[in-house]
């Protein structure tokens, strides 16, 4: 009887086994296996390849370029049992690599320990960027060994190195997008800008995503792939630089603190845009270091401000023809409208000197351009009236952004009434008008928009957009689309008042006794205007040294503007500067060391 029982709870027990088999492996099978499955694949975001950026001529700014990589891969080199087991044959590896390379090792046990508990089925990379010696030697004696590999990932590279460096900007890894983060399970990101055109225009520039689906066994080590989506290019960029231009703006600068733009008068084209001093974008991919960007930011000389259109200076005498337009479209004055200067001009008590103290004496228009003489223009302004200047400023650009396709630019700031009153509690008086009307007092502009001024006065008044990027090629199509140039403003500048400007700032270069005269080139008929402004405490002898200049004079095709910090003046300082521009522009004569 004990033997039946027995035999029966036996055979019961065996009937609730096979039954609870069946369920699992038959009536619930499909289930558990869509959840092995689940579990066992791993989802990996790709980046997609950066679009490249282009001057003017086709010549590549900035593209994507092949980094070799050395990569361990670890599902080659796992042992039994607890990991460092697995750790410890990693460090082993990575030391004898670092024999063969002659390179000293770049990863830490840390480092390792924290990818296998975060990117495992991943492989690790253990040396970046290795150069054609190190290859040469893995592949003498490395080719063979178990668990490493070459492995090549894109990286951006910019082939002129430190050459406009404040347009292009600079890239860096970005930050896992929302979505895009629970998706996958492992994050490569792609590179986002962080400033320039790389930042401006980084939705164009941005790739698509591609993806790939990985088998990885309990462990978490990689098993085999399973499913692959390539990711996409992003659009490529045509700027309207040019890159020798932009090299001849670097040159002219020099070693100087400062900033050059020259514009195309007949569209707004930016054909070089210069800040100095600068920054070499390379030094940003990957990643830039702590120690360097500390150096960077730390820097008193600013190389990562991009001086050109967030630079706020004193304009000084680059302003006066703008007082001379207001004048003559105003009707406040004429060509032949003259002034006597014997150095200095009395308003009220307050004695206001011209640069020139003994006196230019009588002068007209032409010829107070011509000499720069601040009387003159002292009597100019109060005749005109600082509203009529004030809005021949306004209607030429200055005291708001131009609008270039670049972040940070500034408007500077042209002072009115309400603005005085609103900052200092006192209304404007005829001695503000003085300062004003030289380029003096609170009036800030950047070089941009003085670019944009002298461009206008070349061009007979169209106020233009500067025009940045001329073109975008879209994924898959041969073809660039153009932008089309932007008008913002069009003056209409009578033929008497433009011709008095700009024959006095022909005379301002051509002329023996022009201000500007060491910007002379043989051969090249230039127009332009020096300036010199004050800054810093007062007596400190801080100056920045400016000049405006257009040529050829009769069929302008290039619009400058050049500040020069710290500068004796813009005649002595600035004007051979201008000089040694034009010179490697037209390729005349040769182009001597300032």
């Amino acid at each position: 009887m004990r033997i039946r029982l027995v035999l029966g709870a036996m055979l019961a027990c065996f009937l609730l086994l096979v039954g609870a088999l069946w369920r699992i492996q038959v009536a619930r099978g499909q289930e558990y296996q869509k959840n092995l499955v689940r579990q066992s694949v791993r989802r990996i975001r790709l980046p997609g390849m950066r679009g490249r950026i282009f001057d003017r001529q086709g010549r590549i700014l900035a593209d994507d370029a092949p980094s070799y990589c050395l990569a361990i891969y670890l599902e080659e080199l796992r042992r039994p049992g607890p990991w460092n087991k697995t750790v410890d044959r990693v460090m082993e590896l990575i030391e004898k690599l670092s024999g063969i390379l002659e390179l000293p090792p770049q990863l830490s046990r840390r480092d390792v320990e924290r990818h296998i508990h975060r990117r495992l089925p991943l492989p690790l990379i253990a040396w970046r960027n290795l150069d054609e010696r190190a290859m040469a030697r893995w592949a003498e004696r490395g080719l063979f060994i178990p668990g490493a590999d070459i492995y090549t990932e894109a990286t951006r590279r910019y082939p002129y190195g430190r050459s406009a460096c404040h347009v292009l900007g600079y890239v860096g890894r970005a930050s896992p997008a929302g979505d895009d983060s629970g998706y996958y399970h492992y994050y490569l990101p792609e590179m986002e800008g962080r400033a320039g055109v790389e930042k401006h225009f980084d939705e164009l520039l941005r790739g698509s995503a591609g993806g790939r689906l990985v088998r990885v066994d309990v462990a978490g080590f990689r098993h085999d792939d399973l499913g692959f989506r390539a990711p996409q290019a992003g659009a490529d960029l045509k700027l309207a630089l040019d890159v020798e231009i932009q090299q001849a703006a670097e040159a002219a600068l020099g070693e100087s603190d400062g900033a050059v733009v020259i514009l195309d008068p007949r569209n707004g084209d930016v054909l070089a845009l210069a800040s100095s001093p600068g920054f070499d974008p390379n030094g940003f991919v990957p990643a830039i270091s702590s120690a360097d960007w500390a150096k960077l930011i730390g820097n008193p000389h600013k190389p990562l401000m991009n001086r050109a259109l967030a630079g706020r200076y004193a304009p000084g005498s680059t302003f006066k023809p703008v007082v001379a337009l207001a004048a003559l479209e105003n009707e406040r004055a004429s060509p032949s409208t003259r002034f006597n200067c014997p150095g200095y001009f009395m308003v009220g008590k307050h004695r206001f000197l011209c640069w020139y103290t003994r006196g230019h004496g009588m002068l007209d228009m032409r010829g107070a351009l011509e000499h720069s003489c601040n009387v003159y223009f002292y009597q100019l302004g109060l005749k005109c009236g600082y509203p009529a200047m004030y809005h021949m400023a306004a209607a030429l650009g200055l005291g708001r952004r131009t609008g270039i396709a670049l972040d940070y630019e500034r408007a500077g700031l042209l002072p009115d009434d309400a603005w005085k009153r609103r900052v200092y509690g006192d209304a404007w008086r005829d001695g503000d008008t003085c300062n004003a009307s030289i380029g003096q007092g609170p009036i800030l502009v950047t070089p941009l928009q003085m670019a944009v001024v002298v461009a206008a006065i070349a061009n007979g008044g169209r106020v233009y957009r500067p025009r940045l990027l001329l073109g975008v090629r879209k994924p898959g199509s041969k073809t660039f689309e153009t932008v089309a140039p932007e008008v913002v403003n069009d003056l209409h500048f009578s033929r008497r008042a433009l011709s008095v400007v700009r024959e006095g700032m022909y005379a301002v270069v051509m002329s023996a006794t022009g201000t500007g005269r060491r910007a002379r080139v043989p051969g090249l008929e230039i127009a332009g205007k020096t300036g010199t402004a004050e800054y810093g405490r007062k007596g400190s002898g801080l100056k920045y040294g400016w000049m405006i200049a257009y040529a050829p004079y009769r069929n302008p095709r290039y619009a400058v503007a050049m500040v020069i910090e710290r500068a004796q003046s813009g005649g002595a300082t600035t004007a051979p500067r201008i000089a040694l521009l034009f010179k490697r522009i037209f390729g005349l004569g040769g182009a001597d060391d300032v």
